[in-house]
């Protein structure tokens, strides 16, 4: 990464004009036009559908307009052929994981692009290149880990290894810090920063306006397939940038009211010494009704293992638990967690939480048949009326529940996601990374409904790589770091702030917080 990438010809790097695509009977982008200057960063912002991850897979060569052209510095480009972007020094580092799952990290990063001397790979090179990349990023992942036993903010860091050791002139982030905690993301961004100076032109696709306005040069906003505004940074405050997205400004959500509860009335959960080995170790955790437990810490921390642990989904896990303070075995898979009355929402919806094949209807119903079957004959209205009452709590248009899921945008398969558990009403809901690459609007939407479910009885442990979010929506907060919890916080002292989080994550003024270790059982 030391060469200098600028380019001696046009001061454009992409030039786009009357770009109209179609996917079947939706047009998702109104012949924009769209210029970006060479070596600067180019933030694109908008609701989910707003078009932009559309208009970037077409300059990434990956999906054809339907019509409309593009210039590459100048001269005329190939739709449709990532080998032509490749050639051209485009990369794109998508939101949507590409690794495959079962070679190493290493390989991963030098997928497509292995170096060789001599027609023999030159894997000490790889392996020092790869190094160099951990340490500017600030991460530590084994070169030879397998990539799918590695945690989602880990294989998102390989993604974004993978594009900057191409040393492309155009490199295309979409929700690269989706899944990535403060430091990761700084680390990021200094990189950014680096290979600015040294030329390159990047373009950022973030819901994340705070880092929209911290790392860009102009910013181009995307509304229902149309450039509403384009300007630079110094133009944009937050709020405006809401405005210009949403065409209206957002309703502020009113904050939570903290309540404690009653001594004499048992937790919904009360887990204790819940350990996995090499990852977490002797961690409590107490959920009542009508609260939301927020798990603060950083990537790496242990947030969803301990999830994945109450769930069954961590074969290694042990602990004591009980509910409703009936002692009960410690779930060894998802089937005994339901039983229990645990549900989790994992952070990857398109894998682990979503059938993309199936429609919305088939998504909610498929977690409780028997709500909507007659002696085991599933009934169509049954299921449509409920999945109707399901769009209707979360916001989601009626209209569409019988498209496929992999027709709706993210914050609509979010909002589907949560759905499904709602529909099947567990008693203590596990909701990771609820927000994961999803719109300011959505955002607000979601967050609000978690509130209002915990409003109606349900418990809710929420992990969040936003902060922000942990702070506003929880009631009380379990901080871990390095796999054991650090600090307990609660709302109605006052303590839950985001650098009351960061202070215990990173064991600053930890004795403030040594009275967590009298209920750590090890």
């Amino acid at each position: 990464m030391s060469e200098d990438l600028r380019d001696g010809g046009s001061t454009l790097a992409v030039d786009a004009g009357g770009i109209e695509m179609r996917f079947g009977g939706t047009l998702a982008l109104k012949g924009i036009s769209f210029k970006a200057e060479a070596g600067k960063i180019h933030a694109l912002v908008g609701e989910n559908g707003a078009g932009k991850s559309t208009f970037l897979g077409i300059v990434a060569g990956r999906i054809a307009p339907s019509r409309g052209e593009v210039r590459i510095f100048g001269e005329p480009y190939a739709f449709g052929s990532p080998r032509e972007a490749k050639a051209r020094g485009i990369s794109a580092i998508y939101q949507e994981l590409t690794i495959v799952p079962a070679m190493s990290a290493l390989a991963n990063v030098h997928l497509g692009q292995t170096p060789a001397r001599a027609g023999l790979i030159a894997e000490r090179t790889m392996v020092a290149g790869f190094k160099e990349l951990c340490r500017q990023l600030n991460v530590r992942i084994d070169p030879g880990a397998r990539a799918g036993r590695l945690s989602v903010a880990d294989q998102q860091m390989l993604e974004i290894m993978r594009g900057l050791q191409s040393k492309a002139r155009i490199l295309m982030f979409d929700e690269p810090t989706a899944s990535l905690a403060p430091p990761e993301r700084q680390a990021l961004f200094a990189v950014m920063r680096q290979l600015r100076t040294r030329g390159s032109t990047m373009f950022l696709v973030s819901h994340n306006l705070e880092e929209v306005l911290d790392i860009s040069d102009t910013v181009t906003v995307f509304r229902d397939g149309e450039v509403v505004a384009s300007e630079p940074v110094a133009h944009w405050s937050k709020a405006s940038l809401v405005r210009a997205m949403i065409g209206h400004d957002l309703q502020p959500v009113s904050p939570r009211i903290a309540r404690l509860p009653r001594a004499n009335i048992a937790p919904l959960l009360s887990a204790r010494n819940v350990s996995v080995e090499g990852a977490i170790e002797g961690v409590d955790i107490d959920v009542h009704g009508g609260e939301i437990v927020g798990i603060g810490g950083l990537v790496g921390s242990g947030r969803s293992t301990l999830l994945r642990a109450l769930a069954g989904l961590e074969p290694n896990s042990s602990g004591e638990l009980s509910i409703g303070g009936e002692t009960v075995p410690w779930p060894a898979n998802t089937r005994e967690s339901l039983r229990h009355g645990i549900a989790l929402v994992p952070e990857d919806r398109k894998t682990q939480g979503l059938v993309l094949g199936r429609t919305s209807v088939d998504n909610i119903v498929m977690t409780k048949f028997a709500k909507v079957a007659k002696f085991g004959v599933l009934q169509r209205r049954a299921m449509q009326q409920r999945t109707r009452e399901v769009a209707r709590e979360f916001g989601f248009a009626e209209k569409r529940i019988n498209d496929l899921m992999r027709n709706l945008s993210g914050g609509n398969q979010q909002k589907m996601l949560l759905g499904k558990w709602f529909f099947h009403q567990p008693k203590i809901l596990l909701v990771d990374e609820p927000t994961r690459g999803i719109d300011v609007g959505a955002k607000e939407e979601i967050m609000t409904t978690l509130r209002r479910m915990a409003d109606r009885g349900l418990g809710i442990v929420v992990v969040s790589s936003e902060l922000e979010e942990v702070v506003s929506v929880s009631d009380n907060v379990l901080v871990l770091s390095g796999g054991r919890s650090v600090a307990r916080l609660t709302a109605e002292r006052n303590e839950i702030t985001v650098q009351a989080i960061l202070n215990a994550a990173f064991k600053i003024n930890g004795e403030q917080h040594a009275e967590h270790k009298q209920h750590t059982h090890r």
